[in-house]
C-alpha cells in the first residue's frame, strides 16, 4: 500500500515538486504541473498531455525534447482542473498552437476540453486528441469510448516526434490520431491499489486470480480468472490484440507495462512469451519497451499495447527524445531554458456590488459552509458508494472541492463582493482543487447558476429558480450526460423540474426547494437500478448494479442541506 506521506491530501503535489527537483534538467514545476526547462523554438507544436496523478511515470516523466512540452497535474486519480489546463497551456504555447492529449475520461474530456474553449477564445489554436486504447472498455465499433491506458505513452511520443520534427499543428493533430487508431491495448491485475491515507485497497482480487480488463483509476477488472503461467499470460494478452489487428499490418511497437508493483524481472520473463507470440504471429517487433509507463499506485499487475506501425508511424516511433522515462537515439541538442516563469495568479478582483447584492453575497458562503460541513461527514460513506464500480475517491473530492469552494465564498464575502461574484468564485474554486469529473462538473454548476444572479441587487426567488435552469443546461451541454446515465443528472434533473414546476404552483422558493429536493433524492436511490453509460463505471456495468451513483448522491445531499438552510433562513 501507499505509505510514504504526511498529509494524504498533499501526496501528489508534493510528489510532483520531489520530482521536478530530481528532474530539473528535464522540467520546471509550475502550479499545477511541468513544463520542459529546455530552450523551445519559436513556433513550435507545444504537445501539453496530463491527467491525475498516482501514474508515475505518466505523465510528468514524458516531458522533454522529442516527447511532451508540458504535463499537467491533477489529483491522485483526479483530473486537473480547467484553471490548471488552461494555466500550463499558457506556458508552454510558443506560438505554433497547442496539441491537448489526455486519456479518455469524462474528467479529463470536460476539463481539457472547457480550458480549450478558454484557451481558443484568447487567440490560442488548440486541438485534443483523447487516448482510446483499451481494448476491455468497449467494443471495436464504438472505439472512440475507450479508456486510455498504457498507450497513452504511444501516442503522445508520436505526437511529440512530429512537433519536434517542426510539423504544422493540422499535422501533428493527423498523425496523433493516426497513431490513437492503431493502437490497442488490454491489461490484468493480480492486486489492487491503495489511495494515500486509505487502510483498505480500492478492489482486491480474489487468491489465485487475476483480474481481467482493468482500470488504471483503481477500477477492479471486468471478470476474473484463475492465474496461469506467463506462456498463457502472454496468449491472452497477445490474443486479445491481434483480434484487432489491421489488414496488411507486418510491424508492431510493443509496450511491456508494469502497473507499480509488479518487478521489472517479472516483466522480463512475460516478454519472452509476448515475443514469441508476436513472431507466432508473422509480426516484425520495432523498438519494443518494457518497464513501467501507465502506473497505477501500487497496484500489481501489467498491460500490453501495440503500435501497428505503417512506414510514417515507425519513422516518429524511432525518432530520438530524451525524458525522464523514455531516452531514444541520438541526444537531441537543447539548452537551459533561461526565461523567467510568472507563475503566481494575482488577487481576485470583484466588481462594485450593492449592499442587498453583498448580504445576499455573504448568505451564499453560509450556505456553502454548510454544504461542505456535510459533504466532510460523508466522505466514507460516498468514497464506499463510487468504490462499487468506480475509484473510490468521490468523497474525497467532494470533500476537498466543497472545502475550497468555501474558503472562496468566505474571501470574496469578506471582500464585498455581490451574490453573483461570490457563488462564481465559489464554483471556480471548487473546480480547481477538486479536480475530476464531479470537481468540473460542480464547478460547471455553480458558474452557470451564478448567471441568473447579480451584484446589483438582491437575487430574487425566481432568480434562484432561473440559476437552477442554466445550472442544468451547463452540465448536459459540456458533461454530455443524460438522464438514464447514472450519473448526478439523473438527480439534478428531477430536481430542477420539480423546483420549477412546485415554485409556479406556490410561489414559495422554500416549499418548493423542499419538495425538489425530495424528488432528487428519490431519483438518486432509483440509479442504484441503473448501468452506467458514461465515465469510468461503464465498463464495469454489471458491478454496479444495486447500488446508487455516488455523484447523484452526492447531489441529492446538497439539496437536503440547502433545503435545511431555507427553512432555517425563514424560520428565523
Amino acid at each position: 500500500m501507499t505509505t510514504i506521506f504526511d498529509a494524504p491530501e498533499d501526496f501528489a503535489v508534493t510528489a510532483l515538486a520531489g520530482f521536478s527537483s530530481i528532474y530539473a534538467r528535464n522540467v520546471r514545476l509550475v502550479k499545477g504541473g511541468v513544463v520542459r526547462s529546455t530552450k523551445v523554438p519559436k513556433g513550435k507544436v507545444a504537445v501539453v498531455i496530463g491527467g491525475g496523478s498516482g501514474h508515475y511515470p505518466a505523465f510528468a516523466g514524458y516531458v522533454g525534447p522529442g516527447l511532451a512540452d508540458a504535463a499537467v497535474a491533477g489529483d491522485v486519480f483526479a483530473s486537473p482542473s480547467t484553471a490548471a489546463v488552461a494555466r500550463v497551456c499558457r506556458h508552454a504555447d510558443q506560438g505554433g498552437g497547442v496539441l491537448l492529449g489526455f486519456g479518455n475520461y469524462a474528467g479529463d474530456v470536460l476539463n481539457f476540453g472547457v480550458a480549450a474553449e478558454r484557451l481558443r477564445a484568447e487567440g490560442i489554436d488548440v486541438r485534443i486528441v483523447p487516448v482510446t486504447d483499451d481494448v476491455a472498455s468497449a467494443a471495436v465499433d464504438t472505439a472512440s469510448k475507450r479508456r486510455g491506458i498504457a498507450g497513452d505513452l504511444v501516442v503522445f511520443k508520436i505526437a511529440g516526434a512530429a512537433a519536434e520534427a517542426g510539423l504544422s499543428l493540422d499535422e501533428v493533430e493527423r498523425i496523433s490520431r493516426l497513431a490513437n487508431d492503431r493502437t490497442v491495448s488490454f491489461g490484468v491485475a493480480f492486486g489492487g491499489c491503495t489511495l494515500p491515507g486509505a487502510n483498505h485497497p480500492l478492489f482486491t482480487v480474489p487468491k489465485g486470480e487475476m483480474a481481467l480488463g482493468l482500470g488504471i483509476h483503481g477500477e477492479p477488472g471486468i471478470s476474473e480468472e484463475k492465474i496461469v503461467s506467463a506462456t498463457e499470460l502472454a496468449k491472452l494478452l497477445v490474443g486479445k490484440l491481434l483480434a484487432e489487428r489491421p489488414a496488411g499490418a507486418k510491424k508492431v511497437a510493443p509496450v511491456l507495462n508494469g502497473l507499480g508493483s509488479t518487478k521489472y524481472e517479472e516483466l522480463f520473463v512475460l516478454w519472452v512469451a509476448v515475443e514469441k507470440e508476436l513472431k507466432s504471429a508473422g509480426l516484425e517487433i520495432v523498438d519494443p519497451e518494457c518497464g513501467e509507463f501507465v502506473t497505477s499506485l501500487d497496484m500489481q499487475g501489467c498491460s500490453l499495447s501495440l503500435l501497428w506501425l505503417d512506414e510514417e508511424l515507425e519513422t516518429y516511433w524511432r525518432a530520438p527524445c530524451d525524458a525522464p522515462v523514455l531516452r531514444k537515439g541520438a541526444i537531441i541538442s537543447a539548452e537551459p531554458a533561461t526565461d523567467v516563469i510568472s507563475d503566481e495568479d494575482g488577487p481576485a478582483i470583484f466588481a462594485p456590488a450593492s449592499q442587498a447584492s453583498k448580504e445576499s453575497g455573504k448568505c451564499i458562503a453560509r450556505l456553502i459552509a454548510k454544504v461542505a460541513d456535510a459533504l466532510k461527514e460523508a466522505e466514507d460513506e460516498l468514497g464506499r458508494i463510487d468504490a462499487f464500480a468506480g475509484d473510490g475517491d468521490h468523497g474525497q473530492g467532494m470533500r476537498r472541492g466543497s472545502a475550497a469552494a468555501q474558503d472562496a465564498a468566505d474571501v470574496a464575502a469578506a471582500a464585498g463582493a455581490g451574490a453573483a461574484s461570490v457563488l462564481a468564485a465559489a464554483g471556480d474554486a471548487w473546480a480547481d482543487r477538486a479536480g475530476g469529473t464531479s470537481g468540473a462538473i460542480w464547478g460547471l454548476l455553480l458558474r452557470s447558476w451564478s448567471n441568473a444572479f447579480s451584484d446589483d441587487d438582491k437575487p430574487s426567488d425566481a432568480a434562484v429558480v432561473e440559476g437552477a435552469r442554466l445550472a442544468l443546461e451547463g452540465v448536459t451541454r459540456l458533461g454530455r450526460a443524460r438522464v438514464g446515465d447514472k450519473t448526478l443528472v439523473d438527480a439534478l434533473v428531477p430536481f430542477v423540474d420539480t423546483l420549477e414546476r412546485e415554485f409556479g404552483v406556490h410561489k414559495s422558493l422554500n416549499a418548493a426547494w423542499e419538495i425538489a429536493a425530495k424528488a432528487a433524492t428519490d431519483a438518486a436511490d432509483a440509479t442504484s437500478s441503473l448501468t452506467p453509460k458514461l465515465g469510468r463505471a461503464r465498463p464495469l456495468a454489471e458491478k454496479s448494479i444495486g447500488h446508487p451513483d455516488a455523484g447523484a448522491v452526492s447531489l441529492a445531499l446538497t439539496a437536503r442541506v440547502a433545503a435545511g438552510f431555507l427553512k432555517e433562513s425563514v424560520d428565523a
